[in-house]
């Protein structure tokens, strides 16, 4: 660098050598060094083999040299097998191996003489009357002896100042440590495109930008990894490349000629850092890699130690050896969002560890022989343990989701999501079904919470494969049982073992995305009616989640005939057992359908009200905003819509509190539907499409609620063309898994802004596909008032296309009368039902009067309101 050379011209002193290559990133880094070394005597650079420590020292201190007059030197311990001969190492490198003290009188040269076998004091001499930056590269495989040379040359140097680079601290009284982290995204895709370039001129990263990103986020920002990535570019795309770091080691192998050997490939970087270890270190570093996304020191403590005699990792010792592997640079902690410290290995160490963990035994794939099986059980204890600390873990923070804990165990649960996939993996790989079941009961509230119906789908099913079917024929109905599944640890006991099976079953069910005529065929009508004859009303379990679902079965083949004596023994049962969290649930759930029909309303205002005082009681802020959004539901189905645009301001608040992202936006969708009839429309529409610009990572049904509430809106204000785009997108977006129901509100939506339009014949294609969507039993359940506003539409369309026919114009007419018959008792009309009645009536009647045929009306209209739904549809 220009700033290290003298203005006279005269060469530097110093042994840095011109780089070959760019330097890239690392400005910040090179700025906090150059601080470092202006405050203190010796700076570490520490970090893991392969971040680039090396590279990052010398560009900091030659930026920096105009601090040092005598020069920057560079003394590489990397060769050096054997600490004794450090000091003559640095001597060496410093051209300094022969030199005696200048100036020295008679007296001195006698001491040097008498101490000529003591390199360190020759080194001392030399240093002594120099200020000078001494430059201490790869200490780590000696450093014992690297930090006592570095003591004492600060020692009997005043104006030396030592940098030094290592993958653990020197341990040196005034050392400062500086980390050298990986490189950030950014930085690490500009490496990889420069070095790429160097062997593939017309390298473009954005050809594959995914897989550029891919390398980079895979080989942990490491430097030297992702050189060694680049330099495979002469025979991969970047895409093969990061298909194949699977095998990174394999992979990764073709390094310069000229670095040294530990250098040349991945596997020797990381050769290097663990031939430093104890066994017992070795021991904790493989058994680390059976964690995924990170660990606390609790889970490093039960898994990492050993419960053998003989093993070289006892539990006390944990914290010491783990401490070791982070000052070696092999382990990363860093604080987790509560505080707590979290523990992790970089992709490649893990890899790495995890080859170890075979080869030491600990692997699955060493077959044969007493020793063999010998050390697959050491793998199988050392999974064993991961499997039962994260299942005692998920088992035992459940319940705190149902009270004041609630946000520490929702965050705890999703800090260690990773590791309890993990461990379920492994479990249904080795077809542990009982502790399957624990695990996926123990964790299905949480996946509801934040809505990850897929994850709960896959684990139900999982878990379901792994034992009979409880619910087939011959069915036997179920006990009742006090105890829940997972209130102790497997093994289950047979009752319990059986109950795990139909719960898990009922998880599945409810997560499921069938199509409509799937739940309505033959086969999955009589198993959901093996469901309602296997449970009742009025069980322990049935009053708990996730057993209080299989009522859903029960409405899906079998209609409203017995919900609402499901519902109030349900009720009764929770009060009965003293069951008060399910109390309040039951209750919510109570109010939630309730609301749905109009004649209910009031009643659903109840139940919401004394939920939430419940959930008030327990500190359950997650069922506080149900209750809220239960009681605003039933409050906008009666009209009062102020009211319920409050309800769901206050739901919106506590369910912000736990960061429940899809939970927000369904909430903020239904409120913006509510201030559509009140003065507040302008703020509604602006809040829907703020959902639809922040849609990260939430719920498809909330997307498609927010968008269609929007179209509505739009073409309730003359805003049609931008009504059809937000419905097409909620089409094409979710076309293969959108609930029936909501293909059904689709659909009709279509058909409105169709007969708007006067697209008669579009408007009756698109209302005859909602209709065979609203007369099912899930439509029925969700929607009972759909079906009536459907026919309305119907009958706009018909009288539309009745031109000089008389009998289309009455069957329009009919359609109509069905209608207003069909309309379930005590339904609230909003004002977009009424508006949709209001202009079919005035269509139907203008199209009478057209033919001269309005004294039929009245007949046709009567005729209607004696049509089933069945009949009526069948008329479209």
């Amino acid at each position: 660098a220009a700033s290290g050379v003298p203005a006279t011209g005269v060469p530097a002193p110093g042994n840095l050598r011109a780089r070959l290559t760019s330097f890239v990133g690392r400005e910040g880094d090179i700025d906090a060094i150059r601080a470092d070394l202006s405050g203190a005597r010796l700076v570490t650079l520490l970090g893991p083999g392969g971040a680039g420590k090396t590279r990052l020292s010398q560009e900091a201190a030659e930026r920096a040299s105009e601090a040092w007059p005598d020069g920057v030197w560079l003394a590489e311990l990397a060769p050096v097998d054997d600490p004794e001969t450090v000091a003559e190492a640095v001597l060496t490198s410093l051209g300094a191996r022969e030199t005696v003290l200048r100036g020295a009188g008679a007296e001195e040269f006698r001491a040097v003489d008498r101490q000529a076998g003591e390199p360190l004091v020759r080194l001392a001499e030399h240093c002594a009357r120099r200020r000078m930056l001494l430059l201490l590269d790869n200490c780590e495989h000696v450093i014992g002896a690297a930090a006592t040379l570095a003591e004492e040359l600060l020692a009997r140097c005043p104006n030396l100042t030592v940098l030094a680079t290592s993958r653990e601290p020197l341990g040196v009284p005034g050392e400062v440590v500086r980390p050298v982290e990986p490189l950030p995204p950014r930085s690490a895709h500009r490496l990889f495109t420069e070095r790429a370039r160097s062997v593939r001129p017309d390298f473009d990263p954005d050809a594959d930008p995914a897989a550029v990103a891919e390398i980079c986020r895979r080989l942990d920002g490491l430097p030297l990894a992702i050189e060694l990535a680049a330099a495979r570019l002469r025979l991969l795309s970047p895409r093969q490349i990061a298909d194949r770091l699977d095998d990174r080691f394999r992979l990764l192998t073709s390094g310069s000629r000229t670095v040294l050997p530990r250098q040349q490939t991945l596997r020797a970087v990381v050769d290097w850092s663990w031939d430093l270890l104890d066994e017992a270190e070795r021991a904790v570093l493989r058994r680390l890699s059976v964690f995924a996304g990170g660990c606390g020191l609790a889970a490093v403590e039960e898994v990492c130690a050993g419960t053998t005699p003989g093993d070289p990792v006892r539990s006390l010792d944990v914290p010491a050896l783990l401490g070791s592997l982070i000052d070696k640079s092999l382990v990363v902690a860093a604080p987790s969002p509560d505080g707590d410290m979290r523990y992790r290995l970089l992709e490649t160490v893990a890899e790495y560890a995890a080859e170890r963990l075979d080869q030491a035994g600990e692997g699955v794939g060493d077959q044969g022989g007493d020793q063999a099986g010998r050390q697959a059980g050491d793998r199988a204890a050392t999974e064993r343990r991961h499997l039962v600390h994260y299942r005692e873990l998920a088992r035992t923070t459940d319940p705190l989701l149902r009270g004041s804990g609630q946000l520490a165990a929702l965050a705890l649960l999703q800090l260690e999501h990773e590791n309890f996939r993990t461990a379920l993996r492994r479990a249904v790989a080795a077809r542990d079904e009982h502790e399957v079941l624990c695990m996926v009961l123990s964790l299905a509230w949480f996946w509801s919470m934040r809505d990850m119906r897929n994850e709960g789908r896959q684990w139900a099913a999982a878990a379901a494969s792994l034992g009979p079917d409880p619910f087939a024929p011959p069915a036997e109905p179920a006990p009742p049982l006090h105890l829940r599944c997972t209130d102790l640890p497997p093994p289950m006991a047979d009752d319990q073992l059986i109950e795990a099976r139909r719960q898990v079953r009922i998880v599945e069910m409810v997560t499921l995305e069938h199509a409509e005529d799937e739940w309505e065929s033959p086969e999955r009508q009589e198993w959901l009616r093996n469901v309602a004859r296997v449970y009742r009303a009025g069980l322990p379990q049935t009053c708990r989640f996730p057993a209080s679902l299989w009522f859903f079965a029960t409405l899906m083949h079998g209609g409203d005939e017995r919900l609402r004596d499901v519902l109030d023994e349900t009720v009764a049962a929770c009060e009965r057992f003293g069951y008060d969290w399910e109390l309040a649930g039951a209750l919510q759930m109570r109010a939630n359908i309730l609301a749905n029909r109009g004649a209910w309303a009031d009643d659903a205002d109840r139940d919401a009200d004394r939920a939430l005082e419940i959930y008030d009681t327990l500190g359950d802020a997650w069922g506080r905003a149900e209750a809220l959004s239960a009681r605003g539901e039933a409050r906008e189905r009666r009209g009062e819509y102020g009211l319920a645009v409050a309800d769901f301001a206050a739901a919106i608040g506590h369910v912000e509190s736990l960061g429940a992202r899809s939970q927000i936006a369904v909430l903020r969708a239904r409120m913006a539907g509510s201030m559509f009839e009140t003065d507040r429309a302008a703020e509604g529409e602006a809040i829907l499409r703020a959902v639809l610009d922040d849609s990260h990572d939430v719920s498809h049904e909330s997307l498609i609620a927010a968008r269609l509430f929007l179209a509505l809106r739009l073409g309730r204000t003359g805003r049609g063309e931008e009504a059809r785009r937000h419905l097409g997108v909620i089409s094409e977006a979710f076309r293969h898994e959108t609930l029936a129901v909501f293909q059904g509100f689709i659909q009709g939506a279509y058909a409105w802004l169709d007969c708007e339009d006067g697209r008669y014949a579009e408007a009756l294609e698109e209302i005859r596909n909602a209709l065979r969507q609203s007369h099912s039993v899930l439509s029925q359940m969700v929607a009972p008032h759909m079906a009536a506003g459907y026919l309305a539409t119907a009958a706009w369309a018909l009288a539309g296309l009745a031109g000089d026919d008389k009998e289309r114009a009455r069957e329009a007419a009919r359609l109509l009368g069905a209608s207003e018959a069909l309309t379930p008792a005590g339904h609230f009309r909003p004002p977009t039902e009424r508006e949709l009645l209001a202009a079919s009536r005035r269509a139907v009647l203008a199209a009478m009067a057209a033919l001269g045929d309005e004294d039929a009306f009245g007949t046709a209209y009567a005729e209607g309101g004696h049509l089933s739904l069945e009949e009526a549809v069948a008329r479209v």
